[in-house]
């Protein structure tokens, strides 16, 4: 089940994944072609492509396998603008219905990367979980108000990079903590900033994303009571922020992500997360997991 409106970019192809990262030791190519294969065959709208800390010559390799299968636009992700470059060179749009790959993604450290944009024109992820302070150093944001900021300067350095580009073909990462150990307010944190940005009249029609899987890394994938858990949280998560602009996932698309009732217990849960503070809001999550 999808949910209208909702953009899932696959997120199996990615070095961080276990059998993944088996499968790039192996050049294993027809594997990552086969599951590049099941996540288009699932509803991906994108499929990622994250080959780690390998050559430029490897993520050009397999973004060229990967285009002879499907015809699905890729997400070329890396904060190698050398391994960008190659991915960008090799991607082939004529394969994709003439659509832009999306480039995620670029900092306030990293800005060169528009320049790959003359290379090949893509749809640019920009990451606002960190910024440039006063004296030029990058800082995580530890407010939802510095991330709001960040999302203002690195929008308008898209502006002034890429010529007349709309909000609509930008896509703010404002990044998502795991839920199970938020002692520290990040989901508050995040709410906060997305409700920020989606205020902002001069960020009107700008895409939001985060990687998904974070929010219930480690937790368990089933309840005390043997019902789903990590699905559940997610769509929770998604019901409570798609209306203030989220509109895409680096996801699973093994998932069967859905709205929720304003009363599932998955919604009681992160609704009573942001009321709490420190351990207690941990305490809640390892209630709802009980």
């Amino acid at each position: 089940m999808s949910i209208p409106g909702l953009t899932i970019i696959g997120e199996s192809i990615n070095d961080s994944v276990p059998s993944t990262h088996v499968l790039f030791e192996e050049k294993n190519i027809d594997g990552i072609v086969e599951l590049a294969r099941q996540q288009a065959a699932k509803g991906a709208a994108y499929v990622d492509v994250n080959v780690g800390s390998r050559s430029p010559g490897f993520m050009a390799d397999v973004v060229r396998k990967i285009q002879e299968h499907i015809t699905l636009p890729l997400s070329i992700d890396t904060p190698d603008v050398g391994i960008a470059a190659a991915g960008l060179e090799a991607y082939d749009a004529g394969r994709a219905g003439n659509r832009m790959p999306i480039l995620n993604s670029i900092s306030e450290a990293r800005l060169e990367m528009f320049e790959l944009y003359a290379q090949r024109p893509f749809v640019p992820v920009l990451l606002i979980t960190e910024g440039m302070n006063d004296s030029g150093e990058m800082m995580l944001n530890r407010t939802a108000e510095h991330i709001h900021a960040t999302a203002k300067a690195m929008a308008n350095a898209a502006r002034n990079r890429i010529p007349e580009v709309p909000n609509n073909r930008l896509i703010l990462d404002p990044g998502i903590m795991p839920i199970g150990s938020d002692s520290k307010g990040d989901f508050r944190r995040l709410m906060d900033a997305i409700g920020l940005i989606h205020q902002d009249q001069d960020l009107a029609g700008i895409n939001m994303s985060v990687g998904l899987s974070n929010f219930t890394a480690m937790l368990p994938s089933k309840r005390g009571d043997g019902s789903p858990a990590k699905g559940p949280l997610e769509s929770a998560f998604l019901t409570m922020a798609m209306p203030m602009g989220l509109n895409t996932i680096i996801g699973s698309t093994k998932r069967h992500y859905a709205l929720l009732a304003v009363d599932d217990p998955a919604m009681e849960c992160l609704r009573d997360v942001l009321a709490l503070e420190g351990v207690e809001a941990v305490m809640r999550v390892m209630l709802y997991l009980s």
